[in-house]
């Protein structure tokens, strides 16, 4: 912690926390020997912790504001920090880690928060000692409301009693009490929306500031990006994809078209040979014999025919010779050939 500043920390409070962990390490860097009733802190619960008070701040209603009092944020902390060493320790992590920074005002000490999660903490400036201020005026004036609520309403109350006790004037009084008590209550009422108009107003031109920062931002990467990008370079570049693409198509329809191998036909001639082919199509089939095995020769010798009888006279006349049929010697010289 030598290279945190812990000035804002209290010279009691130094004592009874930084003194006694400097001493000890400087013994433990000396002997090696660490007294058995010295209170050790472990830096990775330490981190742990922090880490822990810094999620419960920004989901609470305290992550609103800019800065918060010490006070308030150790009342919200009560849960993870039980006790005053571990939360002072804590918020000492926390300004290492420059996600907090601590500022003692008009004595008061101020606690400011990074924005982010990943955000370093900026220094407490004019704004948000101003922002601390209002704040403390609205929780003044509201609390100052409240009161003066509560004294109307009791002279209210005493109004009526005096009312049923038949002490009219007692009544009158507490009447004008009320109505004295109504008036300052309206009056701080106007003062308390004029506070708070004004705290929306600063907490509005942060909001714009970090979206003009966004806008900005954004303009100079855009900036960037297109550094060597012109209209000129963009219409040379469609240009180029026109071409090619006309490259393309070209090449697509020469390798469709195929090869023809030096033979050209004509189409006419083509559509004429078909006509005639359909017109042969339609002429009337020609008259065929029914039976189709009965042919017909023009330049031939006619077939004799040869009755069921003379064949069977000529198979009695054959003999079985040598394992295969032999005509006899007294068998006809007519030689049989075969009817069609």
């Amino acid at each position: 912690m030598a290279s945190v500043d812990s000035s804002w920390i209290s010279w009691g409070v130094g004592v009874f926390l930084l003194k006694p962990l400097k001493w000890t390490l400087s013994n433990v860097l000396g002997d090696n020997k660490v007294p058995a009733e010295e209170v050790l802190v472990a830096l990775e619960l330490l981190k742990e912790k922090a880490e822990e008070v810094y999620r419960l701040y920004q989901n609470s209603p305290l992550s609103s504001h800019p800065v918060v009092a010490l006070s308030e944020l150790s009342t919200l902390c009560v849960g993870p920090c039980p006790d005053e060493r571990t939360f002072y320790l804590v918020l000492l992590q926390l300004q290492k880690e420059k996600r907090v920074t601590v500022l003692e005002q008009n004595g008061e000490k101020i606690v400011k928060f990074a924005r982010g999660p990943h955000a370093k903490v900026s220094p407490v400036n004019d704004v948000d000692v101003g922002v601390y201020q209002l704040m403390q005026s609205e929780q003044l004036l509201s609390r100052k409301v409240e009161s003066l609520s509560q004294e109307a309403e009791r002279c209210k109350e005493e109004a009526r009693r005096a009312c049923r006790a038949g002490k009219k004037q007692l009544a009158l009084r507490s009447l004008k009490a009320k109505q004295r008590t109504e008036k300052r209550i309206e009056a701080l009422h106007a003062k308390l929306d004029t506070v708070q108009g004004i705290l929306d107003r600063i907490y509005a031109s942060q909001t714009d500031q970090m979206v003009f920062n966004a806008y900005q931002a954004g303009v100079g990467a855009l900036k960037l990006s297109m550094k060597d990008v012109t209209v000129e370079k963009a219409e040379s570049l469609v240009d180029q994809i026109q071409e090619l693409c006309d490259t393309q198509d070209e090449v697509s329809q020469t390798l469709a078209g195929g090869v023809t191998n030096g033979l050209d036909f004509d189409n006419e001639e083509l559509e004429k040979e078909l006509d005639i082919l359909l017109q042969d199509t339609t002429k009337e089939p020609l008259d065929l014999p029914d039976n189709p095995h009965e042919l017909f020769y023009t330049n031939s010798v006619p077939i004799p025919r040869i009755s069921d009888a003379e064949l069977e006279a000529e198979l009695e006349k054959l003999s079985l010779s040598d394992g295969g049929l032999v005509p006899s010697s007294k068998s006809p010289k007519r030689q049989l050939e075969p009817t069609l």
